[in-house]
């Protein structure tokens, strides 16, 4: 049974994980476009007196892009957990990229393909059909027919979205990895998300004795459910006073 409503209240002995797209920031048509909103940095800051430094963001953008859309004071997990900042490090200017051959058969699917656009993070491939959600299909099926041929890379179907990732780049094997360090170590995990690639998370977070929280509807391995971002937000403000 999913709960709703009577949330636990975060204390000193939690560590917060959380998503950015869909989570802390409304998902948009163009990704380029979103920002942290403002209420939402405002309310993770006044966390940091109860929690210090164990807050995580974790998300399936590049760590460069993330590390450009929220403060660099907290920790940021990118590319799903295939690279990771602690505070107040700057993210490194060099980055993996996607095997040629990837490249290539995700160039040669979505060629001339009206409002399928292609976000090169690296080592991961997204394809964002948003504005063509009947080609969702029909993408993820000739995607997966290329990964085939393409050893430890996987496809994960999301939010008008489908990304070709590295097999190891999941948001679950990352949270469980920095449970393990400073200053997460011997804490409580809190995981926060909204898609499918945040499911792996929660499952890891509810193992490890936390709890997760899904935001929007869906099936979901996570315990609590929040309706929207600005929901997130409030969430956030209650849990610093």
């Amino acid at each position: 049974m999913i709960a709703k409503t009577d949330l636990p209240h975060l204390d000193s002995r939690h560590a917060l994980f959380l998503d950015f797209d869909g989570t802390l920031a409304a998902i948009q048509d163009d990704p380029d476009t979103v920002t942290l909103p403002q209420a939402t940095g405002e309310a993770l800051a006044r966390l940091e007196s109860l929690i210090g430094d164990a807050i995580a963001i974790i998300s399936g953008r590049d760590i460069r892009d993330l590390s450009t859309r929220v403060p660099l004071s907290y920790w940021r997990a990118g590319g799903h957990g295939l690279e990771i900042c602690a505070p107040g490090e700057a993210a490194p200017q060099e980055r993996a990229s996607a095997p040629r051959s990837l490249s290539n058969a995700i160039d040669m699917i979505t060629r001339g393909l009206a409002g399928v656009r292609v976000e090169d993070k690296g080592p991961v491939l997204a394809v964002h059909y948003r504005q063509a959600p009947a080609l969702g299909e029909m993408l993820l099926a000739r995607i997966r027919d290329t990964l085939h041929d393409i050893p430890d890379y996987k496809a994960q179907a999301g939010k008008m979205v489908i990304e070709a990732k590295p097999a190891h780049a999941h948001k679950g094997r990352a949270l469980e990895r920095m449970m393990t360090h400073a200053p997460f170590r011997d804490r409580i995990p809190v995981m926060v998300g909204d898609d499918t690639t945040d499911e792996d998370a929660f499952h890891v977070a509810n193992r490890l004795g936390g709890f997760s929280i899904k935001v929007g509807p869906g099936e979901t391995a996570a315990r609590y459910r929040l309706d929207e971002t600005v929901d997130v937000t409030n969430w956030l403000n209650e849990q610093g006073q």
